[in-house]
Formats: C-alpha cells, sequence, structure tokens
C-alpha cells in the first residue's frame, strides 16, 4: 500500500509524466528549511516552513533538475523509502545508467503504464466515477496538465516562464498548450482591465414619481427626463440614441429656459437620479479631448436619423453644440455599480422640496 499511494501521490502532485515518474530514484526527496538542508525526520518544522524538493532525473525535453513539490508527496514517497526491500541496480533506459529505481518491487521496475493501466481505474472504481470525461479518457497526463492550470490561475499565479521551468519544458510555447484559464481568472482580469470604468458615464436624470404610480407613464406620458444641461430629453431609450452626446432638438427635447421646462423643474414628488450610459469610442472622445473631438462627432451625426425621425442636418442644427453633461461618479465595488443598461441610482437633493 505504501508504494502505491507513493506512485499515487507523484501522479498527482509531481507535474510528471509517466516514464519520468517510473524513472525516479531512491533518495529523490530532499527537505530544506530557510535555505538549510535538514533531515526527513523532522517532523516539528515539515509541519509548517520546510520545503520539499525533488529530483528529476533527465527527461525527453531536458537534463535532470530540482523541483519543489508538495510536501505531503515527499512524506509518501519517504514513507515507501522506509520499508523498500533491497534491489538490484536497474538499467535506466534514457541515460544508460544502471540506478536504484525508486518504484520498484521482487527486483522488477514499475512500468511506466502502471498509472494508466492500474491506478487511474483502481481509484475510479473506488470513488464511483467514470473513467472517462468531456475531454477523453483520464489518463496519466490529465493531472500534469490539471496542476499546471491550477498553479497558472491560483490567488498567486505561477508566472509563465516559472511555470515552464517547474514542467521542465523546453520552450514557453509548450507551456501555453498546460495552461488553461480559469472562467475566474478571466472575470478578475477583465474587471482590472477597467473596461467598464472607461465605456461607462453618468448623467442625471428626473423621474416623475406621480406619471409612475398614476399610470400616466403606461401610456405614453413622459416619466424621464435625462438632464442634458441646456434642456430636458423625454427619449426613453436614451442610452441607446446616437445624439445623446450632442443633442438634435427632436421632438422629445425640451428646453430648460421654456415655460414647460420651468413649470417641469417647479414639479413636486421628482426624484433625481443618475443614469448610466455606455458610450462608444467617439463619443468617449467627445467627451475626454473636447471641443475638437465634438465637432468630428456632429459631422459623423449629421445624417443620423433622431429618435424623432429627422436627421441633424433638416433640423438646421449649428456647427457646434452644448455636450452632454458628464457628472463625476466614484464606481465602488463591482457589485454595486449601475447597470449599463440605463438603470438609475437615486441622488438625494436637498435643494427642492419633493425630491428624495
Amino acid at each position: 500500500m505504501e508504494l502505491i499511494r507513493a506512485v499515487t501521490l507523484t501522479w498527482l502532485f509531481s507535474g510528471q509524466r509517466s516514464d519520468e515518474i517510473a524513472r525516479l530514484r531512491v533518495g529523490c526527496i530532499r527537505w530544506q528549511h530557510d535555505g538549510a538542508p535538514i533531515p526527513g525526520d523532522s517532523h516539528d518544522v515539515l509541519a509548517k516552513d520546510a520545503v520539499c524538493l525533488l529530483d528529476v532525473p533527465t527527461h525527453k525535453t531536458g537534463t535532470a533538475f530540482t523541483k519543489p513539490v508538495d510536501p505531503l508527496l515527499g512524506q509518501a514517497i519517504e514513507a515507501w523509502q522506509a520499508i523498500r526491500p533491497d534491489q538490484p541496480k536497474m538499467l535506466d533506459r534514457k541515460t544508460g545508467e544502471h540506478v536504484d529505481l525508486l518504484f520498484a518491487m521482487r527486483a522488477r521496475r514499475v512500468a511506466k503504464t502502471y498509472i494508466n493501466g492500474t491506478i487511474i481505474p483502481s481509484l475510479c472504481r473506488k470513488a464511483g466515477v467514470p473513467a472517462a470525461d468531456v475531454r477523453g479518457n483520464i489518463t496519466g497526463h490529465r493531472a500534469r496538465s490539471t496542476i499546471a492550470s491550477q498553479l497558472y490561475n491560483a490567488k498567486e499565479p505561477m508566472p509563465l516562464f516559472e511555470l515552464q521551468a517547474w514542467l521542465g519544458h523546453r520552450s514557453p510555447e509548450t507551456t501555453q498548450h498546460y495552461v488553461k484559464i480559469t472562467p475566474n481568472r478571466l472575470v478578475k482580469a477583465y474587471s482590472d482591465a477597467g473596461y467598464f470604468e472607461r465605456n461607462v458615464r453618468t448623467i442625471e436624470v428626473l423621474v416623475d414619481r406621480d406619471a409612475v404610480t398614476s399610470g400616466a407613464a403606461a401610456s405614453g406620458e413622459p416619466w424621464q427626463y435625462y438632464d442634458l444641461g441646456h434642456g430636458w430629453c423625454t427619449y426613453t431609450f436614451f442610452e441607446q440614441c446616437p445624439h445623446r452626446m450632442a443633442c438634435a432638438h427632436c421632438d422629445f427635447y425640451t428646453p430648460k429656459d421654456s415655460s414647460k421646462g420651468q413649470l417641469l423643474e417647479a414639479k413636486e414628488n421628482l426624484q433625481r437620479m443618475l443614469a448610466s450610459v455606455p458610450l462608444s469610442k467617439e463619443e468617449r472622445a467627445a467627451v475626454d479631448d473636447g471641443q475638437a473631438a465634438l465637432d468630428k462627432l456632429l459631422d459623423q451625426l449629421a445624417d443620423v436619423p433622431t429618435p424623432a425621425g429627422p436627421t441633424p442636418r433638416q433640423f438646421g442644427l449649428p456647427a457646434t453644440a452644448t455636450p452632454l453633461p458628464i457628472i463625476d461618479v466614484t464606481q465602488g465595488p463591482a457589485a454595486s455599480r449601475p447597470d449599463v443598461s440605463g438603470a438609475c441610482q437615486a441622488q438625494p437633493d436637498s435643494d427642492q422640496e419633493g425630491r428624495l
């Protein structure tokens, strides 16, 4: 059982090929603490801070090297070495040397097919799981690729070149075939890239609660008023309007200095909120780069229909316009960020009666 346990844990945690596992030598495990060698029976240190080193023999892509492995693997190998009967030296077919092979019994070496033909089927039967999955049969190479992906996607991931050295690859291109990026890491990378913050801006919007509660909004009565600085837009799908950065004054537009606009601001039971608006590349340039980028955007939109139908050229819109007022908002955690579909967040307003 000690032999079976040692072979199994070596397959799971060493990240080595089956033939390399079969060619490991006696004494391939070494222990180190604070850079100094320590004996393998130093249990007080091994329980905490010791590093377990595995000496890997010459393999198909390189020379012999040493790598750190899980202490559990080292303890299992030492448990087998402690009861391993004396065996005659055997020929290492890779190097031509006669060496003491670690996994040998009754003057016979453990075959490199032992993991595929005996260990994996036995483990699958014991666990009650199939010996194949969506990726195919579970083979000796599966553990090597799995632990490589786990090390690359860990909380403190192992860099590609260090993982290449740990696996014993000759080139990083080979290592890349073993590295599978998990969805969690992909989500974190996407979030850290800051794409959301760069492409979404926030503006103010008034919500007429009376129109909502009375049912007038369901019959087509305006109930959202997007603050354009110089006026209000009542287009329900404002975040989809191509002219939102520089309003073309279509039928959905109400000037603030008009009697209708003044009546709106004097109306009670209004709720001031914030709406997030996703911006295109050209619109983001208009926000970040100033009037020149805005003028370029206006030229591109001159013949684009407004929500009401006519184009800005048909309205006779001047060459320049007042851009959409953008509010600086400090974004919180990802879970509390505004929805890019145009969902609103409540924003207190103490200077107008009736607003929340």
